[in-house]
């Protein structure tokens, strides 16, 4: 009788689910001395009297008991000329004036267009404090400088909130199942979960990391199409299991772990060509989850190839949810020119959430020649889906969700008002845990932060506690950021952003374009 009651998780497999607290706590980098937007420099002229380090109010000097010198300057803590005319600007109150700021150099060499050295920083700002960066930093996180896409995009802010609105009042979470079909209503907390990143793509640290600060957030990661950890298990009511066309790691007993099932049919990073891990990333353990033999590439095919029709698509979900009674099905498919239709097909299917994935999104991993120049850049993909659900009735049957190059709470702001119910998100959870963008993530020991890799040495570089409070911090950071957004515009949920391409502007398009840069 009582396996009965338990369909989805049998007494053999059910375990006790973790609680992870969402509270803010600091989480200092790894690296000493970690990338700074200014350089302080300290010339010979330094008699170490310690002037500086009793007024710099951030911390940057360091005068250690017992040492005649003062230590290397903590540069990624300084606010640069924004202490200037102040008391403790310790440039000034130095007495011999050994000590200049400028800035580093070194952000010439960091991040691209679409993701800035800027928003980087700004990105580990949040992920160390919580919060969105000192405003005197000066940073200019908010956008990049790719000239297209939501970097061109602005909300339009009244030129006072309403009084109305309560800030601790307004709701973020979004409803995974519209369908009221008898399966769970599952909420979450903030309108986003973790995209899907595979044991083997990134590491066990990562991945784990990952599913805790989602405990904590009450949302969900995605195992990605690389199989299911057995040390996810105490996390598997914050999971999203991946069933892609490789079917690496696709088992029926860790389909009934989950509350949601995602097919994985393209990714907006590669449409076409499907998946891949290179050979000096399937270790023995990675091979031993995908069922593959080691050091061999692995490639998952484009598409699924008993999948020609929704017809097909249908039997594919109706085999899930046959597996499994109680989960929640997700389509992910990338952004060709007629995603409308494959929208409306997926949703005729039977599946509760639509994923749609843009260009521009993946790791370093994935071919800037197919991430530029195939998928539809997802601020089009999702206007265009949303219009088209709703001009066929089914808008509010389905759960849309985008993904593909978004990177802050703006991103996710912006893409809410173009008509999405809710975001995944994937590379700024990586730059919160250290990540530079150096794009080698598809070598075996290419990421130099230990990030995504399957070396062990590599690897253990980054602790579990470590990498979850970066992550529960950056969460936060976001919400409050998102908070913020939909307070100044009047709303007083998230829900009420969902299409509001009239609280938007493109600054192609408008007069104030100088106004907003």
């Amino acid at each position: 009788m009582l396996e009965q009651l338990l369909p989805a998780k049998t007494l053999a497999t059910r375990v006790e689910q973790v609680k992870v607290s969402r509270e803010v706590k600091p989480a200092a980098p790894r690296y000493r001395n970690e990338v700074a937007m200014y350089i302080v420099d300290r010339t010979h002229e330094c008699i170490s009297c310690g002037r500086c380090a009793q007024v710099c109010p951030q911390g940057v000097h360091v005068m250690k008991a017992g040492y005649r010198h003062q230590a290397e300057p903590r540069h990624y803590l300084c606010l640069g000329e924004a202490c200037k005319g102040t008391d403790h600007y310790c440039v000034d109150v130095c007495p011999t004036g050994a000590l200049k700021i400028g800035e580093n150099p070194m952000l010439r060499a960091l991040g691209d267009p679409r993701w800035t050295a800027q928003m980087i920083l700004a990105t580990w700002k949040m992920a160390e404090t919580g919060h969105a960066p000192d405003p005197r930093f000066g940073y200019r996180w908010e956008t990049g400088d790719s000239g297209g896409g939501f970097d061109r995009l602005r909300f339009k802010f009244p030129d006072r909130p309403p009084a109305d609105v309560n800030k601790d009042e307004i709701d973020t979470g979004i409803e995974l199942n519209r369908r009221n079909d008898g399966r769970p209503c599952i909420r979450i907390d903030v309108p986003w979960y973790g995209g899907g990143m595979s044991f083997g793509s990134v590491s066990n640290v990562t991945q784990l990391s990952k599913a805790r600060a989602c405990v904590a957030w009450n949302t969900f990661t995605c195992t990605g199409e690389g199989g299911y950890m057995e040390r996810m298990r105490p996390y598997d009511d914050h999971v999203i299991t991946q069933v892609a066309t490789g079917l690496f790691g696709v088992r029926e007993e860790t389909i009934q772990r989950v509350p949601i099932v995602e097919f994985k049919y393209a990714q907006g990073a590669k449409p076409g060509l499907g998946g891949h891990l290179l050979g000096d990333k399937n270790t023995i353990y990675v091979s031993r989850m995908r069922e593959a033999v080691q050091g061999i590439s692995l490639f998952s095919p484009f598409p699924f190839h008993s999948v020609y029709s929704i017809e097909d698509h249908m039997k594919h979900l109706d085999w899930i949810k046959h597996v499994n009674r109680r989960a929640l099905l997700s389509t992910k498919v990338s952004t060709p020119t007629d995603v409308d239709m494959v929208a409306v097909g997926s949703q005729a299917a039977g599946t509760h959430i639509v994923h749609i994935d843009g260009g521009y999104g993946g790791t370093g991993a994935a071919p800037d020649i197919a991430k530029k120049n195939i998928a539809m850049p997802i601020e089009y993909a999702i206007t265009k889906v949303h219009a088209f659900l709703e001009a066929e009735g089914v808008r509010d049957t389905v759960t849309l969700i985008a993904s593909g190059g978004i990177r802050n709470p703006h991103d996710i702001a912006k893409a809410i008002a173009l008509g999405a119910d809710g975001v995944v998100v994937g590379t700024g959870e990586l730059v919160a845990l250290g990540c530079v963008r150096c794009t080698r993530c598809e070598s075996g020991r290419g990421c130099p932060r230990g990030i995504a890799t399957t070396d062990a040495e590599l690897s253990s570089k980054m602790t579990i506690p470590w990498g979850t409070q970066r992550l529960v911090n950056l969460y936060n950071a976001w919400r409050e950021v998102l908070v913020d957004i939909l307070w100044r515009l009047g709303l007083k949920s998230v829900g009420q952003l969902r299409g509001r391409t009239d609280l938007l502007m493109h600054l192609d398009y408008t007069d104030d374009a100088e106004r907003c840069e």
